[in-house]
């Protein structure tokens, strides 16, 4: 297959579009190389079924060599049991390094056929399971393909076509799972590579840690992107206080920017006097008013309905030009200039011309009065006005040009004429706690954002505003994967929905690790307004991360904060429980150094980069932390969001619990992260939720 890919491409010649379509496709048999065949199904007819990353036939034969994992014939791989065998007598993972077999795993299922003992509820393949989760990190994601558990599998090949929720807590594989369903999807619904396929992640850390998934899988071409990434050319440098993100990620800022819209249209009270070809005209209340109406009745955007709204101002200016060109040709005594009828009808030196002409005219014609300017005319006239500079000033004024930097930044931080802002402090209109203080960098009164800082919680709102305004049309997909969707505010929803028409999602997260101020509290509140009951709930239950001893240490926690919550459960425990370390506040860098240094041991820092060592401290501790960790193991509990790492050194909890009103959620997460060993470093007592956990 590779070498008739590369065949086609070396004969693609000059043809782009063939040539990009067989570089893909080289692309992706490379990618799958490694561990292509990592299965075999021995079932009891006698045949023999191998299972891979694709598909491979023999030439001219119907079965084929190797099997795509997504198949249905492959699915017993992942679901059979002892109890259920499903026809498989025996079930082998096969390990490979590169194109040789280093490890196999066979699992037994079939007692009848093999008369051998065997457990029927033990995990599937749990060798090759347990030999994943306890290899060293590499800062990349796995895929878990070879793997894959029952409860898994059955939300992989879940057809809904609506939104999909998994929910689960650390560790249970919600990533990987959401990701192995993107290329079940793919090969079902085919027509999903031309709608596009959208994976919506919380940072580019994250989005580079699970950047070979797809690949490996036999899947490429899936767009990946942060929710700041899906509106191109703002600039992401100010951090919002807590108070201040929460408010901005309200579902009611979406009614008060379409407000802030609106307002910006004016009715004239009194009469406005435009002057065109040395003519006045006047445009009265009542003329522009109906011309709002004609506007807003479209539903089309400001923009767009601006364009109505001139129409029908320039359509009125035309006709009142019009009557006074009909007015100054005819005399104070009311004899046309041309001499011809006064009112316009045809004279009898017009009807003689005419019939010279050939021209034959019926009663209705000799009766109807002649305007001096035709709808020929009218248009021309109409196009006139439009072009002209006092003209496009007047409707300017009233049907206002506007941009979504300039909507957002005046519905923050009021009008720089010095009104109030048009939030008060609970998001409200009226006056409140929005200061300008806040805008770091830009010149905001003549509307210069090239240099301007946005934080993350404005990316939303400049996104609806220009939805509002017509300026942007986003590119749209056929599904969307959400990753650590409970992040996500109810404006950052609004955004994505945009981007989904067919509301056709994969939604992975956990309500007990939401750390933005805005996030979500509750499924139900967040997706209904979009889709109604189109979506339903999934659950992931086992943790395959972290040991049964972090677990255990978390339980406090999170019985203390979400007592309806059931931890999950672990499939392994390591013998070696987290620690806790008492210190000052004053020695907490040189305590932190020390405890980094025993966990280099001797080797360079960077082989603990890069998913090895990672140092969750909070914000506050970044600057004092930064000359005594090694560069990328330092990060802040939203930054190690839906990462993993060998070890984990959790710095100052209490502070983590003080910054945020979710700090409870943050620690949960910091904690979580790791597979192998947890310490916590903590100046003064230990916050009551680490206490339990052994001193060391």
């Amino acid at each position: 297959m590779r070498e008739e890919a590369a065949e086609r491409l070396a004969g693609a010649g000059a043809d782009p579009a063939a040539a990009a379509v067989w570089r893909a496709e080289l692309v992706r048999l490379d990618a799958v190389e490694e561990g292509l065949c990592f299965g075999r199904l021995d079932l009891r007819d006698g045949r023999r079924v191998h299972i891979g990353r694709l598909s491979l036939f023999r030439e001219g034969q119907d079965d084929p060599l190797l099997l795509d994992w997504r198949a249905p014939a492959a699915r017993p791989f992942y679901t059979a049991t002892a109890v259920v065998p499903e026809g498989v007598w025996r079930r082998r993972h096969i390990t490979t390094r590169g194109r040789v077999v280093v490890a196999l795993d066979d699992e037994l299922l079939d007692l009848d056929h093999t008369g051998d003992h065997f457990g029927g509820d033990t995990l599937v393949g749990e060798a090759a399971l347990l030999a994943a989760v306890t290899a060293g990190r590499t800062g990349r994601m796995r895929d878990v393909v070879a793997t894959l558990q029952t409860e898994q599998d059955r939300i992989v090949r879940d057809g809904y076509r609506g939104v999909l929720v998994v929910e689960g807590g650390p560790g249970t594989g919600k990533t990987v799972v959401a990701l192995h369903r993107v290329a079940h999807l793919l090969y079902a619904h085919p027509h999903l590579r031309t709608r596009g396929v959208l994976v919506v992640g919380p940072s580019r850390l994250f989005l580079e840690h699970i950047g070979r998934v797809l690949p490996g899988l036999g899947e490429g071409g899936v767009v990946t992107s942060t929710v700041v990434d899906l509106l191109p050319g703002v600039r992401v440098g100010r951090v919002d206080p807590p108070a201040t993100a929460e408010r901005k990620g309200r579902a009611d800022l979406a009614g008060l920017l379409a407000a802030a819209v609106r307002d910006r249209v004016r009715v004239p009270d009194e009469p406005v006097e435009v002057e065109f070809e040395r003519l006045v005209l006047r445009l009265d209340p009542a003329t522009c008013r109906r011309a709002v109406r004609a506007a807003r009745a479209t539903g089309l955007p400001h923009e767009q309905a601006g364009l109505v709204f001139q129409r029908e101002v320039v359509d009125a200016l035309a006709r009142q030009f019009a009557d006074c060109l009909e007015a100054v040709t005819r005399t104070d005594t009311g004899e046309a200039i041309d001499g011809g009828s006064p009112d316009g009808r045809l004279g009898e030196a017009d009807l003689r011309a005419l019939a010279a002409a050939g021209v034959v005219l019926g009663p209705d014609d000799l009766d109807a009065p002649r305007d001096l300017l035709d709808e020929v005319d009218l248009a021309g006239l109409r196009n006139s006005l439009l072009a002209d500079p006092g003209v496009r000033a007047a409707l300017d004024a009233l049907w206002p040009p506007l941009t979504p930097e300039r909507v957002v930044a005046d519905l923050l931080a009021g009008p720089a004429a010095g009104d109030a802002p048009l939030l008060d402090g609970h998001g409200a209109p009226g006056t409140g706690d929005w200061s300008t203080a806040d805008w770091s960098t830009g010149d905001w009164s003549t509307g210069d954002w090239s240099t301007a800082d946005w934080s993350t919680a404005d990316v939303p709102l400049l996104d609806e505003a220009a939805a509002l305004l017509g300026t942007g049309a986003p590119p749209t997909f056929g599904h969307v994967v959400v990753d650590e969707a409970q992040e996500l505010s109810a404006m950052a929803w609004r955004m994505l929905a945009r981007r989904c028409p067919a509301k056709w999602m994969t939604v992975v997260g956990d309500l007990a690790q939401t750390g933005d101020p805005a996030g979500a509290s509750s499924w139900a509140r967040v997706l209904e307004p979009h889709v109604g009951d189109r979506w339903r709930q999934t659950r992931l239950t086992v943790n395959y991360r972290a040991p049964a001893e972090v677990v255990e240490a978390t339980a406090d926690l999170l019985a203390a904060h979400h007592p309806g919550t059931p931890p999950p459960r672990s499939v392994r425990s390591t013998g070696q429980p987290p620690w806790r370390l008492r210190t000052t506040r004053a020695a907490l860098p040189r305590t932190v150094a020390r405890l980094v240094a025993e966990h280099v041991d001797g080797r360079p820092a960077a082989d603990h980069v890069d998913g090895r060592l990672a140092v969750v401290v909070p914000r506050r501790h970044l600057a004092a932390l930064a000359g005594v960790v090694p560069p990328g193991c330092l990060s802040t509990p939203d930054q190690v969001k839906g990462l993993e790492f060998d070890s984990v050194l959790v710095v100052d909890p209490a502070a983590i619990l003080a910054d945020s009103p979710l700090g409870h959620n943050d620690l949960y997460v910091a904690m979580t992260r790791t597979t192998r060993e947890l310490g916590i470093v903590h100046p003064g007592p230990p916050p009551a939720e680490v206490a339990g956990v052994r001193p060391r």
